[in-house]
């Protein structure tokens, strides 16, 4: 059975130019970010509205069991699986995301093995109906032929004939051959155009730009005088005596915002290499064993972030979130989050596999790791512990209160915590010119969180500071290695 045309060269010339434009924008989503979101899902609902609407025409013309409409579905389902999950990466639906990420990659696997089989046996037919051609219904002749034809040397693998596929089921010996090739082939490809959104996830930093220095604060004095009328005690009129005039001097600590918090060159503050979609974000590990959730999300690192806002004018998440090592792993090598969050108060439970995703994070991703003791002795042995497998050649030092993430953007002139659960000084694992991780012992999370455990506000207020140094560190320094990263591959260009 022969598959049907395309009726004329106009609608052949469509259907390419449309696949055209929808290339660009999937490239554009995924790798450019030069097109508006609103642009971007504009083009890609039209292109999915115009292929759904090929499909249906297919159908009513040429019924569902037409090779040529099968052909049309196979070519419109990448469209219709990338608008999915571009409406699921827009609306912030990350399990959505990933489950339809992950069903579209299944369906495509099983939709070019379907055409792999249907293929190879629609070939091994022609050939062997070519070679009965020439057969004889004269007996001595067909023993004759059939001799030949099993002594072919043959190399082509659509010939059942071929000498590799041998002389007994030759058949079922390339059904299997091409299932084999057809999945190594499919796999090859998968990691070589890995770049699929939801299957590689991707951190983007905020465009804008910076200097990396210490905040001046200043103290403004402001006089507020009190008007009042002072009156003759000795007046036939009778009044209530007044006090005297007030004069109250009131003193406004303020930060003097001379430069742009962030790193590198762009408009308002950001990073340099950072996109209009980019946002800064603080995720927390999702471990087995402990209570990795305690002070999550709003009322908790939500408000560290929109402190984090307030203080830098960066753009921030909408929320925060949280990740299990597994899922750290599927981010992109280059846009992966500069910093990730491990609190609690019990046992932190990893796995091999898990150490090895995050050994790879710091290492390979140049990550950053946050610790913060949740309230016992118990995890400050277990961190530690962690951390041991994590960078078995890097030993834990004292950060100094002069060192530069104590000192930008704003000065910690005494370490502020809730409780001394691991005791009172942060500790770092530095290595190739920086921090590794920075681990608070007296858990800053809750001083972050509603209510801020009852402390004193200027412990509270520092310790927002604090947090804030460590992740305008983390990103600054993320954003220096992206550069770096970016100037070496246009050298090797």
């Amino acid at each position: 059975m022969s598959l049907p045309t395309l009726r004329n060269r106009n609608e052949l010339g469509g259907a390419i130019l449309v696949g055209l434009v929808w290339a660009a924008i999937v490239i554009d989503w995924l790798w450019v970010l030069m097109l508006p979101s609103i642009i971007q899902y504009s083009l890609l609902g039209a292109i999915a509205i115009a292929s759904m609407a090929w499909l249906i025409r297919c159908y009513f013309v040429h019924g569902a069991r037409t090779p040529w409409f099968w052909v049309v579905f196979t070519i419109t389902f990448p469209v219709f699986w990338q608008f999915l999950l571009y409406n699921a990466d827009q609306f912030d639906f990350e399990l959505l995301r990933s489950y339809v990420a992950r069903t579209g990659l299944v369906m495509l696997f099983l939709i070019g093995l379907l055409w792999n089989i249907w293929g190879v046996e629609q070939i091994a037919q022609r050939i062997e109906a070519e070679r009965r051609q020439y057969q004889q219904f004269d007996l001595q002749e067909v023993l004759q032929q059939k001799q030949r034809t099993t002594k072919v040397d043959t190399w082509n693998p659509f010939d059942p004939a071929a000498w590799y596929y041998g002389r007994k089921s030759p058949r079922l010996n390339q059904s299997v051959s091409g299932f084999v090739t057809y999945c190594y082939l499919f796999i090859m490809v998968c990691m070589i155009l890995s770049q699929v959104r939801g299957c590689t996830r991707y951190y983007d930093l905020p465009a804008g730009g910076g200097e990396q220095q210490t905040v001046a604060q200043v103290v403004k004095v402001q006089t507020i005088i009190r008007k009042k009328f002072v009156v003759n005690p000795y007046s036939a009129i009778l009044f209530d005596i007044p006090e005297i005039d007030e004069v109250k001097l009131e003193l406004n600590e303020a930060t003097a915002h001379q430069y742009k918090i962030g790193y590198g060159e762009g408009e308002g503050a950001g990073f340099a290499g950072g996109t209009s979609k980019g946002v800064v974000a603080l995720y927390r590990l999702e471990y087995s064993g402990g209570d990795w959730d305690q002070d999550f999300g709003i009322g908790g690192d939500m408000n560290m972030l929109i402190k984090y806002q307030e203080l830098t004018s960066q753009k921030i998440d909408k929320q925060t979130r949280a990740v299990t090592p597994a899922q750290l792993g599927t981010f992109d090598t280059i846009r992966c989050p500069p910093l990730i969050y491990i609190t609690g108060q019990g046992t932190i439970s990893l796995g091999k596999n898990d150490i090895k995703i995050l050994k790879d994070y710091i290492n390979n991703k140049h990550g950053m790791l946050f610790g913060d003791n949740g309230g016992s002795k118990h995890f400050d042995r277990q961190f530690k512990s962690m951390m041991q497998a994590i960078a078995p050649d890097v030993k834990p030092v004292l950060i100094p209160a002069d060192d530069k993430i104590h000192r930008v953007p704003f000065t910690i002139p005494k370490f502020p915590y809730v409780a001394p659960h691991g005791g009172t000084q942060a500790m770092g694992w530095f290595k190739d010119g920086r921090w590794i991780c920075y681990y608070h012992p007296g858990d800053i999370g809750d001083a972050w969180a509603d209510g801020h455990a009852g402390i004193a506000p200027e412990v509270w207020n520092m310790c927002y500071r604090l947090g804030v140094n460590v992740i305008n560190y983390a990103h600054a320094e993320h954003a220096k290695w992206r550069m770096a990263q970016a100037k070496k591959k246009g050298d090797k260009g």
